[in-house]
């Protein structure tokens, strides 16, 4: 089993890769990092010497003076050394630099100083090493107005403002979760790699990603609809857009009821794609559910009874509890990476449609069992 430890641990690429190892228990145990450590050489050599596997993701993409960016990236690669040197490490360093090494910047000199320093570190210590140059990256919870500019225009398009594109130029773009992966794939191989470009997944201009983050906007935002989801890309695009979304104030969101002198009728979904749709009843006191996934898109819609659906993002102790009624039919939405379930808190039996994106398949279910 390796010992991975993760610089930048709670950062946004940091973030997805710890939870992403957290799904492999018996092939990789995850040492904790705290920011603090590179404050303190004694605690940042005690963390090194736990680990097979370093990810370098720590640094400083953004600040005011650019000077504070290079002198602080470079600080960092020099704190990290001093500890591989001071405890002999023989460690498979993994260092994110970036597409902009070549650009005319202070942070992509940064990240190609960074990582000629880590090479010689290697060639002198006999370690491993992997320079990963990596494209622009975008996902859930990426901050805005400095991971990227589909994090900027996310947020404000979920917060009542306008974005606005001040270079429409093309962009080579990778999701998050297949940025993750390629690392991981890395971390496999244990193979040195001083200078491994990770390919991009898509090309596109800004407007173009603005034009379909707007028709998220207008369809789910507003109206409830799953748009239509035409490629990898896109789906990735639209958990991203959910991810911004305040499930506080946003759920449950109550469905309009045509009524007359029959009854109701309640459009539960109207839907761009395909996917599975499903119905259960639920004895009073009994909860479903528990678990969370990584790609799906689901919905949980109340029809008949009293509910409680709670969410928790698995890597915070924040629970959201949403109340349903049946009198008045609403739905939650599931986000990814939030454990959630649902309990019938009534007196009578619970009636609930689930829809979600793909049929179950049991072996590639994207379930994984969490209590919220």
């Amino acid at each position: 089993m390796r010992k991975i430890g993760i610089t930048g641990q709670n950062g946004f690429v940091g973030r997805h890769l710890y939870n992403t190892l957290g799904l492999f228990p018996e092939e990789f145990q995850r040492v904790d990092f705290n920011i603090k450590y590179f404050q303190d050489e004694q605690l940042m050599d005690e963390f090194v010497s736990q680990c097979d596997v370093i990810v370098h993701l720590s640094a400083l993409n953004r600040h005011p003076d650019s000077e504070v960016i290079y002198n602080t990236n470079i600080e960092l690669v020099n704190k990290l050394i001093k500890s591989l040197e001071n405890t002999d490490s023989k460690a498979h360093v993994l260092f994110s630099s970036s597409s902009q090494e070549e650009c005319n910047n202070l942070y992509g000199k940064s990240k190609k100083e960074g990582r000629e320093l880590l090479i010689n570190w290697s060639e002198r210590s006999g370690g491993k090493f992997t320079g990963l140059i990596i494209p622009n990256v975008f996902g859930p919870f990426g901050l805005p107005n400095y991971n990227s500019f589909i994090a900027t225009f996310c947020h404000k398009l979920t917060h009542g403002e306008v974005p606005q594109i001040d270079n429409d130029g093309e962009v080579n773009l990778i999701y998050v979760g297949e940025l993750v992966q390629k690392i991981i794939d890395q971390i496999q191989t244990d193979k040195s790699n001083n200078y491994y470009e990770i390919p991009f997944t898509a090309t596109k201009k800004v407007s173009e990603v603005l034009t379909l983050l707007d028709d998220y906007k207008k369809k789910y935002f507003d109206n409830g609809e799953i748009p239509a989801i035409n490629n990898p890309f896109e789906h990735n695009l639209f958990n991203t857009y959910r991810s911004y979304i305040d499930y506080k104030t946003y759920f449950p969101v109550k469905f309009k009821q045509n009524t007359d002198p029959r009854g109701a009728f309640v459009e539960v979904i109207r839907l761009g794609i395909g996917g599975q749709c499903s119905f259960s009843t639920t004895v009073p006191g009994i909860t479903r559910g528990n678990h969370y996934h990584t790609r799906k898109i689901e919905r949980f819609a109340v029809i008949k009874g009293k509910a409680l659906i709670q969410l928790r993002k698995i890597d915070t102790d924040e629970v959201l509890d949403f109340y349903l009624d049946g009198t008045e039919p609403a739905y939650v939405d599931m986000p990814i990476w939030y454990t959630h379930n649902i309990k019938n808190i009534g007196k009578e039996e619970l009636y609930t449609i689930f829809w979600i994106n793909e049929p179950f398949n049991r072996e590639d279910t994207d379930t994984y069992t969490l209590l919220v």
